[in-house]
């Protein structure tokens, strides 16, 4: 089916990249079905968690991953209500800011997606996570 996109203009997605949010992003609670899209150019890191209910509705997400290696979040208890049984994957949605490196990503409440079931959620975690972790660490030490 074609959708009408923020940042892609008109694109045809496949029904099987159709996200359902059961619980949804917050402050956004009138969409619920999502596209996660990807750009080869701008790597695998970071997609584009696009309302499919709302074409200005984008939000940009970055591989939890490849910002903070070490993060291994404990979800609540009725996470897998929401998404199902199965493998998770963890993106954090990004403030980009002029000045990338005022850039921030969001640890505390990550967007979880579930592909065998097709259920994703933005879900606050429990566990003390920075709202406002930067997106690219300041180097240290010189050359």
């Amino acid at each position: 089916m074609n959708y009408q996109t923020r940042d892609f203009g008109e694109i045809e997605i496949d029904i099987k990249q159709v996200l359902i949010f059961n619980q949804p992003v917050y402050g956004f609670e009138d969409s619920k079905k999502y596209a996660l899209l990807q750009d080869d150019e701008a790597g695998r890191e970071i997609a584009w968690l696009q309302s499919l209910d709302e074409p200005s509705l984008c939000f940009i997400l970055v591989d939890i991953r490849s910002v903070a290696a070490a993060y291994r979040p404990e979800l609540p208890k009725d996470a897998e209500k929401l998404l199902g049984k199965g493998e998770y994957e963890y993106w954090a949605i990004a403030v980009i800011k002029d000045d990338l490196a005022k850039s921030t990503v969001n640890l505390k409440s990550p967007v979880v997606i579930n592909w065998q079931t097709g259920f994703g959620a933005q879900i606050i975690l429990e566990g003390d996570y920075p709202v406002r972790h930067p997106l690219v660490e300041e180097a240290k030490g010189t050359c």
